[in-house]
């Protein structure tokens, strides 16, 4: 059953359900909006970048208006990454799954969803919204990615769209619940008890820093460990772990 908080709109196809969903904040739309679309023109990822939309796999953007301060925004990135981890963990129980900061989800060194967070400018230091995309591979996956890719039906599964998404927005609105009522620390000890770890190169706009993956700081920080024992706190960055895939 769907959480009553969602309130679900579903499109055929549209060019991207974070432009949308950005769209009806705007416009005054409550929190729980979720945007869902059969597929995508113009899906965005991270940093830019392009995110394959066929038909066949979730594609999901979820309107909050949490009146949080810009730098807790962070929180809900490793909120979605939980959610999409019990999202994939349901139909498929005994898979490897492991997540890399700051949102990503992998099944056997494999990325098989993206999330995107975008949010409005603050206003009196608090933001006025928050939109959460994220996609899934269920059906289908990309195989000329700039990371190898999997997807459900590749790990033989074949759960549908709809009970993909229905599991999603029970795991989203349980950890909504969560970071709402008991803070960061229970995310955080949640998505470092499964997350990849070791030598890391993180790709900054400042330029590539290597050192081992050492966890997350209390702000959702990447803390990496430098060859000379000491330990540096990133914000932002790409992270790339050069002895396997991701």
């Amino acid at each position: 059953m769907i959480p009553t908080f969602f309130r679900i709109e579903t499109l055929d196809s549209t060019n991207s359900t974070n432009l949308v969903a950005k769209e009806a904040a705007e416009s005054g739309e409550h929190e729980g909006l979720v945007v869902h679309a059969l597929s995508q023109t113009a899906g965005k990822g991270r940093l830019g970048r392009t995110w394959e939309s066929p038909e066949g796999n979730l594609y999901v953007s979820v309107l909050l208006r949490p009146r949080c301060a810009l730098q807790q925004a962070v929180y809900y990135s490793f909120v979605a990454a939980m959610a999409v981890y019990d999202t994939v963990l349901a139909p498929k129980p005994d898979a490897c799954i492991q997540l890399k900061w700051p949102n990503d989800v992998l099944v056997d060194g494999k990325k098989i969803s993206g999330v995107l967070l975008e949010t409005s400018p603050t206003q009196g230091g608090l933001l006025d919204w928050l939109v959460i995309g994220v996609g899934i591979n269920v059906a289908h996956h990309p195989e000329n990615a700039l990371y190898p890719t999997t997807s459900l039906a590749a790990l033989g599964v074949s759960p549908t769209v709809e009970e993909t998404l229905q599991q999603f927005l029970l795991s989203l609105d349980h950890w909504r619940k969560t970071l709402l009522y008991d803070g960061f620390s229970p995310i955080r000890k949640a998505w470092l008890a499964d997350a990849k770890m070791g030598e890391a190169v993180v790709k900054t706009p400042s330029g590539d820093i290597t050192g081992d993956f050492a966890g997350i700081d209390e702000s959702g920080g990447l803390i990496l460990r430098l060859a000379n024992g000491q330990e540096t706190v990133i914000q932002a960055g790409d992270v790339f772990f050069p002895q396997g895939n991701g």
